[in-house]
């Protein structure tokens, strides 16, 4: 049965799953470390060989920032192995290193609420939608994004969400509209100006505006 949507700082479920590289425990799985799961309509599909090829190639890029992907479809174990085979083809890979989850009963998919009831397979069994979880190393949820089946993932937004959310999770900073890494932050509301000094020493802007508040101040990246 579905379980309750789960919000921003959830503490995100464990599960066991029989996955592309074996049964896992999805915690003990990830240890300490960061990790998103990415679930598929299902195997063989163009979509979604686009979509595992990109991660697959970008595994350094998530490994640099401690984060472990991990990627779910409603089809077999034997069917994921030999699913990646062309998803090797596809990305011309010479290794596809992270464990897709076989949830062929959709148990999964629906205790996380991931079926797109428009998308249907030929028995016209609903299909698992494009959802995105980032997990935190204390296995709390910091975002859920839900794509339909028709629109493929952008996983430079995902890294770049990444990255918001691993330096405001200890700098006093929020990122705006089209943040880069490297590029200027938002100084928190919360902030008050006697502690601007001592938590932003390369100096803050604040942004004059009709209304005269100081709410818009901004600093190099901490």
């Amino acid at each position: 049965m579905p379980c309750s949507p789960l919000n921003i700082g959830d503490q995100f479920p464990n599960f066991e799953a029989e996955t592309s590289v074996g049964k896992i425990d999805f915690y003990d799985w990830m240890q300490d470390s960061w990790a998103i799961l990415f679930s598929h309509p299902a195997d063989f599909t163009p979509v979604c060989t686009t979509e595992l090829a990109r991660v697959a190639a970008l595994i350094p890029e998530f490994l640099k920032r401690g984060v472990k992907p991990i990627a779910l479809s409603c089809d077999s174990v034997e069917s994921h192995k030999r699913w990646i085979e062309d998803i090797k083809s596809f990305g011309k890979l010479t290794t596809f290193d992270y464990p897709i989850i076989a949830d062929d009963k959709r148990v999964l998919a629906q205790q996380l609420s991931m079926l797109d009831k428009d998308e249907l397979n030929a028995e016209g069994i609903p299909l698992t939608c494009r959802a995105v979880f980032i997990v935190d190393e204390k296995k709390k949820l910091r975002l859920s994004i839900l794509y339909p089946a028709t629109t493929g993932r952008n996983f430079d937004e995902i890294l770049r969400v990444i990255d918001s959310l691993q330096l405001t999770q200890t700098k006093s900073v929020a990122t705006p509209a089209d943040w880069q890494q490297g590029g200027k932050c938002m100084v928190l509301p919360t902030v008050k100006a006697e502690d601007v000094p001592q938590l932003f020493p390369k100096g803050i802007e604040t942004i004059e505006v009709p209304s005269g508040k100081g709410y818009l101040r901004t600093t190099p990246q901490p």
